[in-house]
């Protein structure tokens, strides 16, 4: 394939979905709806009440043209912007020619009426991420969180090993560690449902000038307030020619925690598959190595991995830039946006691939059980909180002195502990624990999961 971008080669796949919110095609579509819908709020205002009123075709003929839009209508467009070297212009003399061939050209004039492009383009850039972002984004982290979560329930009793700075520390349960995750991410995902995309509509240094000067009775802001909000955004209360970017650079931000989270999550499924706490399936006819045939590689998590860190790069990169632009506008912003579905294209491949990566593992019982057996050391922690418990002030470092560097068997442990001197019902209970049961509130902490 000839295709420079993996994104529309190898991954388009994985990325189709997203080609009706972020292709060139959904971006002109994008903006026919908005023109055409800026058109019929306009007259159907009263102070717009002397034009002719649109009779049922008509108006369904106009919706129609985003509605309905096609690969015949974008090449109409791009027919029309290799005249006028300008995208926007193209939409509005495509809108206008359709109005012409309906039977109402007296509608022409009022074809993006005071409006200047960064009008219609803010407008169409923040509608193709809040659908993008609800139809096919927020669906996929869900996915994730489906099969993570199923995981998490199947494994939450099974004891294992946990490791601070790679050592061995107190005893988790798998079920809990994966459940980390879910928790973390869900917090996330009630942020992005709470966020409002704003947009501007105000012409050409956001002060309603061509406007005022048309119609000096008419309330502009309140107007554009209204049409936004219908749109399903909120609009930006003061702007340049451009709107500011940050509610945009905010959802963006929330993604990266997302991704990183994620990524967090992949990392830690690579070093579980690594240690074999998590045994992957294996696939009849798949091959894990050109060389060495006996392998099965973690290649789901790695994948999801090298693109989440791709998404956040690309997410960076934008939610610092979108925000800055010269003065009242500068056009550096506008090759900018174009790139706003990279990100989430990467993002979108990675939640495909830990979905499938999840799917392809299953917990290794015998290697949890025997990372516990070696390492009754853990339960030190135990014993020095007994002894502080007994009011021993020097608890941690006898106990340090004892265990450090000195791996503890099951009957020095217990050997250990007869010794202590302590209450009788501590001892027992210290006695009855095991690096298996030295789980703390797991339960309570799971009891929501």
């Amino acid at each position: 394939m000839s295709n420079i971008s993996p994104l529309d080669g190898r991954y388009k796949k994985n990325t189709s979905e997203l080609e009706t919110f972020f292709s060139e095609q959904a971006l002109m579509r994008h903006r026919v709806m908005v023109e055409v819908e800026y058109l019929l709020a306009l007259i159907g205002h009263k102070s717009f009440r002397q034009t002719r009123a649109l009779s049922k075709k008509t108006l369904n003929s106009l919706k129609g043209l985003y509605v309905e839009f096609s690969a015949t209508h974008f090449k109409q467009i791009k027919k029309i912007e290799k005249k006028t070297s300008h995208d926007v212009n193209a939409v509005v003399v495509f809108v206008s020619e359709k109005l012409k061939k309906l039977g109402r050209g007296d509608l022409v004039p009022f074809v993006h009426f005071g409006l200047t492009s960064e009008d219609i383009n803010n407008i169409s850039y923040s509608l193709m991420t809040q659908g993008a972002v609800e139809n096919v984004i927020i669906p996929s982290v869900k996915g994730v969180l489906k099969e993570l979560r199923a995981l998490s329930k199947k494994t939450k009793s099974l004891s294992l090993l946990s490791l601070t700075h790679g050592q061995p520390a107190t005893t988790t349960t798998l079920g809990k560690e994966l459940a980390v995750f879910v928790s973390r991410v869900e917090r996330e995902i009630a942020l992005v449902k709470k966020m409002k995309l704003l947009a501007k509509l105000s012409g050409a240094t956001g002060s309603y000038a061509a406007h005022k000067v048309a119609f000096p009775d008419f309330n502009w802001p309140l107007f554009s307030k209204r049409f936004i909000k219908k749109l399903g955004l909120e609009q930006s209360p003061i702007s340049t020619q451009i709107e500011p970017g940050d509610s945009l650079a905010e959802l963006l931000h929330s993604f990266i925690r997302i991704n990183n989270i994620f990524s967090d999550f992949s990392l830690d499924m690579w070093l579980y598959i690594s240690r074999n706490i998590f045994i992957q399936k294996n696939i009849v006819g798949e091959v894990g190595s050109s060389t060495m045939p006996h392998k099965i590689n973690p290649i789901f998590f790695e994948n999801a991995e090298g693109n989440l860190d791709i998404a956040n790069n690309n997410f960076s990169f934008l939610a610092s830039r979108i925000t800055r632009s010269r003065l009242q506008r500068d056009l550096s912003g506008s090759t900018v946006f174009r790139n706003i579905g990279v990100g989430f294209a990467h993002s979108l491949i990675s939640y495909k691939n830990l979905i499938s990566g999840v799917l392809r593992v299953s917990p290794n019982k015998a290697q949890m059980k025997k990372e516990l057996d070696e390492n009754w050391s853990i339960l030190a922690e135990a014993i020095q909180t007994v002894l502080r418990k007994s009011g021993d002030a020097s608890a941690y470092d006898k106990i340090k002195k004892l265990t450090r560097g000195k791996p503890l068997t099951k009957e020095s442990y217990l050997h250990l502990v007869n010794s202590l001197d302590v209450a009788e019902k501590d001892k027992v209970a210290l006695l009855e624990l095991t690096p298996h049961t030295y789980l703390g509130e797991i339960n309570k902490v799971l009891e929501n999961l």
